[in-house]
């Protein structure tokens, strides 16, 4: 009940403060399970993802927003918990099965679950690898995936940033469901749950436009935090081989060296395994490697 509340008093005064939009609603259905996968750009997300469905949107949201202290960390609980959220333990282990048993729950009482299978906010914008929760999720309760794109959200609010800028629009797209179901009885295999992620991942870089890097979102933030460089060196995984560079025309002598292609993203090679489904695409990072090679 809070939840509506909240969002009949929120809803005319974001839509008239920011003027959200968005794209294919109409690919979220209007009953039953379903997963939203979502980019996670800003604090934001939580309003603008969920702000034009008709169905009430429960996420998994990080432990930090109900443990906070003083006023700030009671009005955030309050309001977390009001709106339907679940906190969520993110030191993995255990923690991370907790994580699952109570998505799995939300399914199966045939609700939206909110998840960003990036596991945090990205700290440059760009889209980060997903990890294999959301697979786990899929396949385990057999609910269709919408990938979920937000948009403009960094811009507006970036991680750090207090208030809001309000020369920036905001706005989501909501992808094609996606239906793992060719996978069924595979939710212990490691590889088929990768290839899986990587698949809802490459969705959501079409959907968003962003680039893509082939690490996880936690990883560049501990770099950063150390005072390293935020950008990895573009590596290839050892599965996917690296494209032959095509000759260069005869007829055109170089002027010198050529400069090194960049990282490009390309569907991967089908997932190995004897006797199993046909491999989902997923995006991959190709190019030269720190040797050039």
């Amino acid at each position: 009940m809070f939840y509506w509340v909240v969002k009949a008093i929120l809803f005319p005064f974001l839509a008239l403060v920011f003027r959200p939009w968005a794209e294919g609603t109409e690919n979220v259905p209007r009953e039953g399970p379903a997963i939203l996968a979502s980019n996670h750009l800003s604090f934001s997300d939580h309003f603008f993802g969920p702000l034009p469905l008709p169905r009430k949107v429960t996420f998994l949201a990080k432990a930090e927003y109900f443990t906070g202290r003083g006023l700030k960390g009671l009005v955030s609980k309050a309001f977390f918990r009001g709106v339907g959220q679940i906190p969520v333990d993110r030191a993995g282990g255990k923690a991370s099965e907790r994580a699952l048993a109570t998505g799995l729950r939300v399914l199966a009482e045939g609700r939206l679950l909110g998840i960003y299978p990036e596991g945090t906010r990205t700290p440059d914008g760009r889209l980060y690898r997903g990890k294999t929760g959301v697979a786990r999720l899929a396949l385990e309760s057999g609910a269709p995936v919408i990938p979920t794109a937000m948009m403009g959200t960094f811009e507006l609010m970036p991680p750090g940033r207090l208030w809001p800028r309000l020369r920036f629009r905001p706005g989501v797209r909501f992808g094609k469901p996606l239906d793992f179901s060719r996978y069924a009885g595979l939710e212990s295999d490691h590889l088929v749950l990768r290839a899986i992620t990587d698949e809802i991942m490459y969705a959501l870089m079409e959907l968003s436009g962003q680039e893509y890097v082939d690490e996880y979102a936690q990883q560049a933030k501990n770099r950063q935090r150390s005072g390293r460089r935020l950008a990895p060196t573009p590596r290839r995984p050892a599965s996917a081989p690296a494209p032959a560079s095509a000759p260069a025309p005869a007829s055109a002598p170089a002027p010198g060296p050529a400069p090194a292609p960049g990282p490009t993203l390309q569907r991967a090679a089908p997932v190995p395994g004897e006797g199993g489904p046909a491999a989902a695409e997923r995006p991959v990072i190709s190019g030269p490697g720190p040797d050039g090679a």
